[in-house]
């Protein structure tokens, strides 16, 4: 079994007044580089029981989940598919807002186009030869609280929300119940909308990976669309 995973991710470019405030409230940024934290008016306990989860994936949004490459398969060869890839698709522009995504906040798209479901849906099926299937212990553990159509694709393509169930959304916060979800939606979504870009493309592709079981995904390397 493969000690490292990749992903197939979309972060924002680098320099960004945005890319650069996602990183300062998450405490560090896509590369893994930690950097002094914003923490918007939150005691440092409250900041990091909020950021904790994110943290570890770095500001993204998940084009093709975090995946062991198959037996076999190593980094060359997810390299190449990944660059080709890239050069089949076309930029889709985003409006993003900060909404809340179930018990979580998230930047998410306005009114998405049906090109982004397309883009998404390209990204899980090109990749998926490369994928070692799940173990049963992963999918158990991934299993409950899924709905049929969900644990069919968790099954099928190694993460329950692809397709008709896949929503684009660059994830700010863990889960949290109310009242501590409206407060933090009142001190992001102001920090944030004011910095997101009208029609921000997602215009590349990132590939992440984790280095082993646990550790924090880093970019690896963008794949520019043409």
């Amino acid at each position: 079994m493969s000690p490292y995973r990749v992903a197939l991710y979309w972060t924002p470019p680098e320099g960004q007044p945005l890319t650069e405030l996602a990183a300062r409230w998450l405490g560090r940024d896509a590369r893994g580089r930690w950097v002094p934290p914003l923490k918007l008016g939150l005691e440092e306990k409250a900041w990091e029981a909020i950021t904790d989860a994110p943290r570890r994936y770095g500001f993204h949004a998940t084009l093709k989940a975090p995946f062991r490459p198959a037996t076999g398969v190593g980094l060359p060869e997810i390299e190449r598919a990944t660059e080709a890839l890239a050069q089949s698709l076309t930029a889709v522009p985003l409006d993003l807002a900060v909404q809340s995504l179930g018990s979580f906040l998230a930047l998410c798209p306005i009114n998405p186009p049906d090109a982004l479901s397309a883009l998404a849906g390209r990204c899980v099926e090109a990749l998926d030869p490369l994928r070692a299937p799940l173990t049963e212990a992963e999918i158990a553990k991934r299993g409950p609280n899924l709905s049929t159509r969900q644990a069919d694709y968790l099954r099928r393509w190694g993460y329950p929300y692809v397709f008709d169930e896949f929503r684009l959304h660059l994830t700010l916060t863990g889960s949290l119940p109310e009242p501590a979800r409206a407060d933090a939606l009142v001190r992001l979504r102001p920090a944030f909308d004011a910095l997101v870009p009208k029609g921000l493309p997602l215009a590349d592709l990132c590939l992440f990976i984790e280095p082993a079981p646990g550790d924090p995904l880093v970019l690896y390397r963008r794949y520019s669309m043409p």
